[in-house]
């Protein structure tokens, strides 16, 4: 797989999600999945998140979220294709400022 078989997906994650470890959580199961990309608080209560690495890996990431870590309540994971992703940490999963 090379390249041209990436992808690259913003994910908005809602419900009880910050206060429970979901940004490190996040950044575990990403990196297991040798996935590029960041999670962030919002300041609306929600965690983002940008992956970026092979579709298997980053639906496995998406089909992850749904749950999450065990404290954590989700209630809607929502997913946006990328085409444009200028400030993508290639080769690290990270995690961001709160936005």
């Amino acid at each position: 797989m090379g390249e041209a078989d990436s992808i690259t997906v913003r994910l908005i994650i809602e419900g009880r999600v910050q206060g429970v470890g979901y940004r490190a959580w996040t950044i575990h199961t990403a990196r297991k999945l040798r996935l590029s990309g960041w999670v962030r608080n919002l300041s609306t209560g929600n965690v983002e998140a940008l992956a970026h690495g092979p579709r298997p890996a980053v639906e496995a990431l998406i089909a992850a979220c749904q749950a999450g870590p065990v404290m954590a309540r989700v209630t809607a994971v929502n997913t946006e294709r990328m085409t444009d992703t200028p400030d993508l940490p290639l080769g690290r999963f990270e995690q961001r400022d709160t936005a």
